[in-house]
Parts: C-alpha cells; structure tokens; sequence
C-alpha cells in the first residue's frame, strides 16, 4: 500500500528528491569515514586481539580450563554484528516458535554446504563477503555459543530476521531478537570476556572491534508502512523518523557505554524497490515515497553519527552507503557480472516468484528460477547471493578508493529531524 505524503512534508520530498540527484560528494565523504574506522579496526586489532588471547590463555591455565591451544590467525577485526535478515545468519533457528525463519530449502541452495543455515538467501550473506574480503571467519550466531571459551573474544553475530530500531517492530514474527535485546547478548558476551580475562584486557580488545549494525528496514517494511501497525497510524513520517532516530541514539549511547567505539552503521536501501514494494504499484515501478523515506532516514542516521563523533571521545562511527550501491545495482544490472556467472539480468522481481506471496520468502513448495545468479533479488525482501557478492565488492572498492583519495567530510543537505527528543503521538494525516 502506498502512503499518501502529508502535506507538511512535500518541501522535504522534493529536498530530498533533489539531494538524491546529487549526493554524490556525500556518498564520498561517507565512504571516507567507513574506511577510516574498517583501517583503525586492522590496526588496533593485531595488537589487541593477540594480547587478549594471551592472557586469556594465561588466565585460563591458571584456572585450569580446557581450552583449545590453536593460535589465532585472524587477518581482520574482531567484528560484531546487529541487524535483521539480511545479517541473521541463524541465531533465529534456535526460537521454535519464531516466524521469521529460513532454515529450510531453497534457503541455502548456493551456500558452500549446499544447506540451509538460517541465512535469508540462497548462498551467503554481504557479511559473509566482507568478512571474506578482511581474510577471517564470518562471525557465527550467538545462540549458537557456549561462552565459556575463547569464542567470547572473538567475533559474534547478533542479528535475527524481523529485527527493527523499535521494540514493537517485528512483533507479529513472535520471537526474535530485537536491537535491544541483541545489544543486552552483547553485554552477556562483554561479562564473560571479563571473567575470561580481566576488565581492563576486555575494555580494550570491545574498544578496538568493529561494530556492523544494519536496521531500520523493518521498521518501515513490516511496521510504518503496514496498515495493521499502530505506528503507521499514529505517527506521520517526521514524526516517526524522530522516534526511530532518538530510539537509535539511546541505543548507539548505550553500545558506547559497553566499549564500542568503531560503527559502521549501513544506511537503507531504495526500499521502495524491493519486489515486496513493486507490486504495490500499479506500474511495477519503485515506490518513490517508500525510496524518499529511506533517504530521509539516512540522512538523519548520518547526523546523529556525526554529532555522536563530535560529543563522544573516541567515537568513530560512519554510515555506509547502501542505498546508492543497491539502486545501481536494480537499474543498471545487465552492468554486473563476470566470466564466471551470468550478467544480471532481472530486477523487479524474486527469483522464487514470490513476490505477491504472504510472506514473500521461498517456501519449500515454491520453484527457484535455474539463472539464480541473474536475479537481484532471491525472495520478495532479499537481495540473492550474486547481489550480495556485488554488493560487497563495491561497499569494499568504495570505501579502499575513498581512504585513498582523502576525501573530505561534508554536512548532509536534507534536513534531518533532531533526535533529541522522541515525538508524542498525535494523529497522523494521511501517512
């Protein structure tokens, strides 16, 4: 369903309109800054890590624990992740009664096991690429872990499918991990590490990894924009991106307050684009309001990043640039390929031809296309494992040319609501 634009927000739509023509400066600058906290995350991890691996070993002699006497051979950042089902990548298999689950075929179809792990696509997720890219394991699921050895002091993923910034997103999937509850896994993983090895080994190996967080889709995707969701109802848009923006700010403040000091948040994508979305035109078309509102939130994102960079000691914290990689990706596919696969052909709808479907994911009883790697999309939601791969070689080759050229921090030009106070509710006219 298309959301009428209320009429105070039309100035704002076409700023934002405009701004979409022309970010490309910003995107640069953006780009920068995740560069600059991926490198001091390297840096800081080869002397943090291997010091925290020796007095974890130290300590755990003198405790007499078992533990493993392999050394790490991490190349990359101890890197934790927040998100939903686009960064699960099986923490929700472990919830019996969650709806929001992927662990079944053709979910994993192109993964190297050629099973299905929880991952919302048919091979591997832009994490499991990135991680590929800084030469280490991809981070596994936290349900899966026992904490009680050295995988504590390493990389974790904490993202579960149907994850929004809100509390109340997501609440029909029944169990799941909200940004709330996955940052309070963390701070579980943070004691443990102290017990491990000390508060002073801990403070420092938290302070030197990289922290991924990728949410807000499902705030729009399965909340604002759902008809039998009370926030589309009792919010207008300015209002809401002011709830999501001061929720995140009290939830990056308290990932500050554990230790984390490098994020890379991923800004939204053209939401408005995704097969789930298309169909709710009635020309096929991506919704524009759907993208203008991905585009006002990360605006928005971005100035609450640079403000907390400004106020908080040792912050670093960037956005990536998601949503001009994606759009280029859905309208310029059949420029994506290579030698080894096939050129994109087909963006505007789901490999599993699913797009209408409840629910939009590939179900067992559904037929996958046989030119996976020629779709953008595998289900109606998300991206398929060729996109991704794409998807991480440009964010990657983004950021490497942006650290290199040293291009300059520039203030975003959509006017972005403050996010000092959350918003009352009161009425909205016509969202």
């Amino acid at each position: 369903m298309q959301h009428k634009p209320a009429a105070a927000g039309n100035s704002t739509n076409k700023s934002i309109q405009n701004t979409a023509r022309s970010s490309d400066s910003e995107a640069k600058a953006a780009m920068a800054g995740l560069a600059a906290v991926f490198a001091i995350a390297v840096l800081a991890h080869s002397v943090i890590f291997g010091a925290a691996e020796a007095a974890a070993a130290t300590t755990t002699t003198e405790r007499n624990f078992t533990v493993s006497s392999t050394p790490s051979t991490a190349k990359g950042p101890v890197t934790y992740v927040f998100g939903d089902s686009m960064s699960d990548v099986g923490n929700n298999n472990y919830f019996a009664m969650s709806l929001a689950k992927s662990n079944y075929p053709w979910y994993g179809i192109d993964y190297p096991t050629r099973e299905a792990t929880g991952r919302f696509t048919n091979g591997r997720t832009i994490g499991d690429y990135m991680a590929d890219k800084f030469g280490v394991a991809p981070p596994p699921p936290f349900l899966s872990l026992p904490l009680t050895g050295n995988e504590v002091l390493r990389g974790i993923n904490f993202a579960s499918g149907g994850a929004g910034i809100l509390n109340e997103t997501g609440v029909y999937f029944v169990q799941y991990l909200s940004f709330d509850e996955q940052i309070s896994c963390f701070e579980i993983v943070k004691k443990a590490m102290i017990a491990k090895i000390g508060k002073e080994a801990a403070e420092a190996a938290v302070n030197a990894a990289l922290f991924q967080i990728g949410l807000g889709s499902n705030d729009y995707i399965n909340n604002f924009l759902q008809p039998f969701m009370a926030d589309g109802t009792t919010y207008t848009h300015d209002q809401f991106i002011r709830l999501l923006i001061s929720t995140l700010d009290r939830q990056l403040k308290r990932l500050y307050g554990l230790g984390a000091r490098k994020v890379a948040f991923n800004g939204l994508p053209p939401l408005g684009c995704i097969p789930s979305q298309r169909v709710r035109s009635p020309d096929g078309r991506c919704l524009r309001q759907v993208n203008d509102y991905a585009l006002q939130f990360n605006a928005a994102a971005k100035k609450l990043l640079d403000g907390m960079n400004a106020r908080l000691p040792g912050a670093q914290m960037a956005l990536a640039d998601c949503y001009s990689v994606v759009m280029d990706l859905i309208e310029h596919p059949k420029e994506y390929g290579n030698e080894e696969t096939e050129w994109f052909t087909t963006a505007h709808t789901s490999c599993c031809d699913v797009d209408r479907e409840v629910g939009g994911l590939c179900l067992p009883n559904t037929r996958p296309c046989s030119d996976r790697d020629a779709f953008v999309f595998w289900d109606a939601y998300h991206t398929s494992d060729a996109a991704n791969k794409v998807i991480a070689d440009r964010l990657w080759a983004d950021m490497m040319s942006a650290d290199h050229g040293g291009a300059a921090a520039a203030p975003p030009t959509v006017g972005a609501p403050s996010p000092a106070t959350a918003p009352s509710p009161s009425p909205s006219q016509g969202n």
